[in-house]
């Protein structure tokens, strides 16, 4: 039998040779200086050699633990170089079958039907909520205490409708996991009863046209960025919704017409289903008001360098985040009274009351398509000559003594220490 010292003290030679160590166990020794643990053995009548590993990071006494695991699969007529074909399997699929690694797999395969935005969202929110406590985890050792313990914390935050698409996104990766193989239930679905119920109801707006003017005299009087205050500002002009504008790039301002200038965000930024993102016929024509562009004008100065009229503040080639409207309004008072989504209702509200008979018109403003029209044609600029008028008179009603641009510039802009400045744009 070998020892230690023979094995080290083995030098390379012209041809390779063994050191034996008995009963088929042996060392191959290259003409390179490579030293192999091998075993010979017959397995239904034909000589195999099964390969153990590298010495010495594998020792003499492991390489016979090895060689006496073998011969006890032999014992049981199991051949041991298919049963260690098995165990580097199992190994592989244990690392693909992780939540993680089992949730980007679902996530690639559905991506391409879902938009940039939404594909993004869905990875995010797993990668934020899920991965840091699950994502390591076996998916199939995964139980439904594991899973509502998750989303537990994300009702906590509070965050009660982020818990449940969570939720949602989380059963979808184990549905696909049973059908890749990998799982044997859901324990996501197992939960939707346990989770706190959800209060729905409307964001919170204001819908009466004084207060609606009270709040931007409020947020301007607010120490921010000025950036965040003209956001605001075009926000309530335009009426759109909030991630429509912030995310807008300066190359859809360019060549406007100066007599009647008319923003069209492309169909691909706007909430439509995938199908229809392509379309332009289905790009949202924005009417600009007289103080539409004295804001635009003022936005020019401050971030016309960069790709976005609304910047993030940490990457420039990136847009802010809608956040820092929120905050803004957050500090001047309205919180949970009045959100950056609650100016289209606010906007809904006051123009249907004044204007009973352009109700259709004031939807296509909003971007609300009818749902008869929703599968058929759709004229982007239906009733534009009309919508222009509204957007001025909207406009006109809103801005009745406030602050003009340039005062707002030079009003103080930092906010007070908090968790809010992170986010101010």
């Amino acid at each position: 039998m070998l020892t230690d010292v023979q094995i080290r003290k083995a030098k390379a030679a012209d041809k390779p040779y063994k050191l034996t160590d008995g009963g088929g166990l042996h060392i191959y020794v290259s003409p390179a200086g490579g030293k192999l643990w091998r075993l010979r053995y017959e397995f239904d009548g034909r000589e195999k050699l099964l390969s153990l590993g590298p010495y010495p990071s594998v020792g003499l006494a492991e390489a016979r633990d090895a060689a006496a695991s073998a011969k006890r699969f032999l014992r049981e007529g199991r051949d041991p170089a298919v049963e260690k074909r098995l165990r580097r399997l199992q190994v592989a699929t244990g690392r693909s079958s992780t939540f993680e690694a089992i949730a980007r797999e679902w996530h690639e395969l559905n991506k391409g039907h879902w938009v940039e935005q939404h594909a993004f969202d869905v990875l995010h929110s797993l990668e934020r909520d899920v991965f840091p406590d699950l994502g390591s985890v076996p998916i199939k050792d995964i139980t439904a205490a594991n899973v509502i313990a998750v989303l537990r914390q994300i009702e906590d935050r509070p965050a009660v409708e982020t818990a449940r698409r969570i939720r949602q996104r989380m059963s979808a990766v184990f549905v696909y996991a049973i059908a890749s193989g990998r799982a044997e239930n859901d324990p996501a679905a197992a939960v939707q009863k346990a989770m706190k119920p959800l209060k729905k109801g409307r964001q919170p707006a204001v819908t009466d046209l004084e207060q609606a003017r009270t709040i931007l005299r409020r947020a301007d009087e607010t120490p921010a960025s000025p950036v965040t205050k003209l956001a605001l500002r075009l926000l309530a002009l335009t009426a759109l919704r909030p991630g429509t504008l912030i995310a807008a790039p300066w190359v859809e301002f360019e060549g406007l017409d100066p007599q009647a200038p008319i923003w069209i965000v492309p169909a691909e930024r706007m909430k439509l289903r995938l199908q229809y993102k392509d379309d332009q016929n289905r790009d949202h024509l924005v009417p600009l008001s007289t103080q539409a562009l004295d804001v635009l004008r003022a936005l020019r100065v401050l971030t016309g360098r960069t790709p976005y009229l609304f910047p993030n503040q940490r990457h420039a080639h990136r847009p802010a985040s809608e956040n820092a409207i929120g905050y803004l309004l957050n500090r001047a008072g309205y919180h949970h009274r009045h959100v950056p989504h609650g100016w289209r209702a606010t906007f809904s509200t006051v123009m249907n009351e004044r204007y009973k008979h352009d109700r259709h018109i004031i939807d296509l403003m909003l971007a609300h398509v009818p749902k008869n029209a929703v599968e058929g044609a759709y004229n982007r600029a239906e009733h534009l000559d009309r919508r222009i008028e509204l957007a001025q008179a909207w406009a006109d009603l809103l801005m009745i003594k406030q602050m003009p641009v340039k005062d707002l510039l030079n009003l103080r802009r930092s906010p007070k220490p908090g968790r809010e400045t992170a986010a101010v744009i």
